[in-house]
């Protein structure tokens, strides 16, 4: 256009004043040419710059300018004019050696710049670049000698030798740049790799001594730096050893436990367990005391360790801490899921030892017999001693509770009998008997005697006055009732006791009265997310809705209530909110065994087969231990040697969605 001609008529005024005015500088030059290049006028553009570098011939920017300018051949013959009057531009060079399409052709200009300009590290590297192995290797020799301060050429040509030579080079290396932290590491690196352990703890505690020797001021995280970084490239154990000298670089005492641990997990959060596992390492050496500190180790194995590496810390915690029961009962476990019963054996009988009155070691020796199917060992051999040593009530209900597995009731309810006597507020013993005498002995009288005497004692049970009530029902409905009304009044604001008042009247017929129930329950409880749920599951359809919105305005977190909201997409059809619905809920509480089961129900019905295996493995890693549905059927005496897995299927199959 006319406005753009005219623009280019002003450059071309302009730049010619600056050319005139400044001969010499080459941008003048350069932009005139360009100018002329965007309005097409490429021979002028030309007739310009070979112009510049007449007026500028040490300007290495004008002769690269004119060289792109012009083709190939003539690139090349202002190129070799432009070495001569810049023999030390290393861009001239590059640029020529980009222009030469043979490898051979590169190479011969590249050795040519090496002669004129032979300390610069970048032609070196472009010229071992074109070369192979071995070419490259006697390169880097020639290199390091003319730049003897690169320390990547030192590196490279480490890496290129043989272990002996590049123990030599590396050596050369550091006498020329002793605080080069990264020659240091590479050496430590080349000893790791030889697996000559010593040497890479040696030459790192050296490496630190020499540059803070020499005032080389590096703080902690840039050391945790490349601790990380070693291990990315797989020196797990230069990793721990730059860790070990240098974590406590610049930590106050009073402020090392807090600034580990937050190193610990800024380490984990990256993804470098090896560094985070030095840390904790070290940590350890400076607090071997501290539990926490021992928990947190032990659950970094965990996660991230093997079976071997979890013992090892267990083992290491067991002898710094024995009084601490935890480490000797998770290592016992471990070797016992792992089928190294004797084992586990060994490592309880230690800890009865430094333990002697520990109620928690001995009950896990007697869980240990029991499920491993040596109740008779469990029952005359532990069971005695533990009752003469630590007789608590959990021990006396674990006899009864294994006299029970044995089918020997009688024996059970002694027991029971002598816990009451001992403990008498302690209110499973009451239960435990009532369901003994009503489930196993068929003897409703005595569950009776049971439960009154346990409502007597534990009036604030609530557990209690639902046997009680559960057992009534079965003859007379009224005095089942009546039970539940005075718990209420013993028990208020109780809505586990509202809601099993609510299912009695409900199992006998009487909906009307079901319904009057959960209304008073609702006024008196209105913040119950376990009232609210019952009140959707047993409201009619098209008032569903309504009470799924009034009880997510009251419990917007409760997993009871986001699992019955659950539900009732499914029923509708709305499988995607449904299946959003239900991963909420297992996320609020995972410990909950109940929305776990109906999660996997819903992907029975509705789901695929990798979606219901993906629901498996989640639960068994969240082991859940809770939940009206869950407990039903893990407490069953028949199911006691169940696994979560087997739990939740039989939990979930159990539940329909209709």
């Amino acid at each position: 256009t006319s406005a753009e001609i005219g623009d280019i008529q002003k450059a071309r005024l302009l730049l010619k004043s600056v050319r005139d005015t400044n001969p010499h500088h080459g941008a003048g030059w350069i932009a005139a040419s360009r100018v002329e290049e965007a309005a097409g006028k490429i021979p002028q553009a030309r007739k310009i710059i070979q112009e510049g570098c007449e007026a500028c011939p040490e300007n290495e920017d004008v002769w690269l300018e004119a060289a792109r300018l012009h083709p190939e051949n003539v690139a090349k013959t202002i190129l070799a004019t432009a070495v001569r009057h810049v023999p030390k531009s290393v861009k001239i060079f590059l640029y020529a050696a980009d222009l030469e399409q043979d490898a051979a052709a590169k190479k011969a200009v590249l050795r040519k710049a090496l002669e004129a300009i032979p300390t610069s590290v970048t032609l070196w590297k472009h010229a071992i670049e074109l070369e192979d192995a071995e070419d490259a290797r006697i390169l880097l020799g020639v290199a390091v000698e003319k730049v003897p301060t690169s320390v990547d050429m030192w590196l490279a040509l480490a890496r290129l030798e043989s272990y002996d030579n590049a123990k030599r080079v590396l050596n050369k290396a550091r006498k020329h740049l002793p605080v080069e932290r990264s020659i240091w590491i590479a050496a430590a690196k080349l000893e790791e790799a030889q697996n000559h352990k010593d040497m890479v703890d040696k030459i790192i505690g050296k490496g630190v001594k020499t540059l803070l020797r020499h005032n080389v001021v590096l703080n902690r995280s840039q050391w945790l730096k490349e601790a990380e970084s070693a291990e990315s490239s797989g020196a797990t154990l230069t990793s721990a050893s730059i860790v070990k000298h240098t974590v406590g670089i610049g930590v106050d005492l009073e402020d090392r436990f807090r600034t580990w641990m937050g190193d610990c997990q800024d380490a984990l959060g990256r993804g470098a367990v090896s560094t985070a596992r030095a840390i904790m390492t070290e940590s350890l050496k400076s607090f071997p005391a501290k539990k926490s500190l021992w928990l947190q180790a032990v659950e970094l194995e965990r996660k991230h360790g093997s079976t071997a590496s979890l013992d090892e810390v267990l083992a290491a915690a067991s002898e710094r801490l024995p009084r601490a029961e935890i480490f000797w009962l998770v290592r016992a476990k471990e070797k016992w899921l792992s089928g190294e019963i004797d084992s586990a054996r060994d490592i309880l009988s230690k800890a009865f030892e430094l333990n002697p009155e520990s109620e928690s070691v001995w009950l896990a020796a007697v869980k240990l017999e029991w499920e491993t199917g040596e109740n008779e060992r469990a029952r005359v051999l532990l069971l005695l001693r533990v009752r003469e040593r630590a007789a608590t009530d959990r021990v006396f209900m674990k006899s009864a509770i294994l006299e029970r597995e044995c089918k020997k009731f009688e024996e059970a309810l002694k027991l029971i009998e002598e816990g009451i006597r001992a403990f008498p507020s302690f209110e499973k013993f009451y239960m435990m008997g009532g369901q003994i005498s009503k489930d196993d002995l068929n003897n409703t009288e005595r569950a009776r005697n049971f439960f009154q005497r346990g409502l007597r004692a534990c009036p604030k049970s609530i557990v209690l006055w639902i046997l009680t009530s559960e057992l009534e029902e079965r003859t007379n409905v009224v005095k089942a009732r009546s039970i539940f009304d005075l718990s209420r009044l013993k028990n208020p604001q109780s809505p586990m006791l509202w809601v099993h008042a609510v299912r009695l009247e409900r199992r006998a017929g009487n909906e009307t009265l079901a319904f009057s129930l959960m209304a008073k329950a609702l006024q008196e409880c209105p913040n119950s997310g376990l009232l609210r749920a019952e009140a959707i599951k047993i409201a009619a359809r098209p008032e569903k809705k309504a009470r799924c919105a009034d009880a997510i305005k009251r419990c917007p977190d409760d997993p009871l209530i986001i699992t019955a909201v659950a539900c009732l997409f499914a029923t509708e059809r709305k499988y995607e909110k449904a299946r959003k619905w239900l991963e909420r809920a297992v996320a609020l509480n995972a410990d909950l065994g109940d929305s776990w089961a109906h999660y996997l129900a819903f992907e029975y019905a509705f789901g695929t087969v990798e979606s219901q295996e993906r629901i498996i493995k989640r639960c068994v890693k969240a082991e859940p231990k809770h939940g009206e549905l869950w407990c039903k059927v893990a407490k069953n005496m028949a199911n006691r040697k169940m696994k979560t897995d087997e739990i939740l299927n039989l939990v979930a199959r159990g539940i329909e969605f209709k």
